[in-house]
């Protein structure tokens, strides 16, 4: 058997980020890290090294646990940010891009980023066209492996942190998904189990190169990922 993947995940406190801890409950093939600025509520039955630091102190952690992939779901939201570009950027664009460097230049060889659909730098939606420049920018690091996942409307539970259209958009998923085809399957609502699913397959794949990754992209990797015997 070959040794566990150290991979280690950034925003854990966050939907994604729970959801990767979640399904790497009772994993032999993952030895799971994680790294954020404040606690984070562990799932019962995970095994985790989990640091709380200061974000300047990133690069020193990732030195001393030496993973080999990390999973980046950082990210606010408008609400959370109080509105404000600068607070938003300061979280969703000089974090995750400060992270990426950290992990670059501790010896990360893949690095796998939750964007989101519709990213472009060149969009009018301020959270999209910052989506955009991060992409821009995490693909001119040299990393041996860069994975950009675009979901569609994020399915899942929230504490305290769901905008009322938002979650009137998750309750009409289901159903919207339905007439969502071609070109705005991609806009599909998406469990973000399953995004972490993908996330995790991804981070296990050692071929070289960049890809960017939509809802289809997405689920078809979570489908690859192996189940556990007792699932």
């Amino acid at each position: 058997m070959s040794d566990p993947l150290r991979l280690c995940l950034i925003g854990a406190t966050g939907l994604i980020g729970g959801a990767v801890m979640r399904e790497c409950i009772g994993r032999e093939d993952i030895r799971l890290q994680a790294i954020g600025r404040r606690e984070a509520k562990l799932p019962q039955g995970i095994r985790i090294e989990y640091f709380v630091a200061d974000p300047n102190k990133w690069g020193e952690v990732f030195e001393a646990l030496r993973p080999k992939a990390v999973i980046c779901a950082l990210g606010t939201t408008w609400k959370k940010s109080g509105e404000d570009e600068e607070a938003f950027r300061a979280v969703d664009q000089h974090l995750v891009l400060n992270t990426a460097r950290a992990a670059l230049d501790n010896g990360v060889d893949r690095f796998v980023a939750i964007s989101s659909v519709g990213a472009d730098m060149a969009s009018r939606n301020f959270y999209l066209k910052v989506k955009g420049e991060v992409e821009r920018e995490l693909t001119r690091m040299r990393f041996n492996r860069l994975d950009i996942l675009r979901p569609g409307l994020l399915i899942g539970h929230r504490e305290n942190d769901r905008r009322t259209g938002e979650r009137l958009g998750i309750a009409a998923a289901p159903i919207a998904n339905l007439f969502m085809h071609g070109k705005y399957r991609q806009y599909r609502g998406i469990k973000a189990e399953l995004v972490a699913r993908g996330a995790i397959a991804l981070a296990k794949r050692a071929a070289r190169g960049r890809f960017v990754h939509d809802n289809d992209a997405i689920l078809r990797a979570a489908n690859t990922l192996p189940r556990l015997v007792d699932e």
